[in-house]
């Protein structure tokens, strides 16, 4: 069983968080997010209490981005854009256990969200 390495994020609401990577998947076919691919952070703000949050990017994101930059995302991109995207529930979700466990990444946001990882 491979160990997982918990990071640190302090997030501008004032907690210091916690997570790991669990893993991704298709988004269940009944979840509002489909279709999308689900990426999944255990994160906890307290060292107590450790939930699930889920990162859903959908394909509209993934189309603007690769249409805006002659490309489509790498697998290893893709994960970056989930994980700027719980960084952002992070800084702006209060109580993220109560409405931040289900982030959406749209065609809006993604150039936002990669725009610190200096992707061409």
């Amino acid at each position: 069983m491979a160990v997982r390495r918990m990071k640190t994020y302090t997030g501008e609401t004032g907690y210091v968080y916690q997570y790991y990577f669990v893993g991704k998947r298709p988004a269940l076919p009944g979840a509002a997010e489909a279709p999308a691919t689900e990426f999944i952070f255990d994160v906890t703000p307290d060292r107590k209490t450790m939930f699930a949050v889920s990162v859903f990017l959908k394909p509209e994101a993934l189309a603007a981005w690769a249409a805006a930059h002659g490309r489509e995302l790498s697998e290893t991109e893709q994960y970056g854009a989930a994980k700027m995207r719980l960084f952002r529930g992070f800084d702006q979700i209060e109580k993220l256990k109560d409405e931040g466990r289900r982030l959406p990444v749209e065609a809006a946001d993604i150039e936002e969200l990669l725009a610190p990882l200096g992707l061409q």
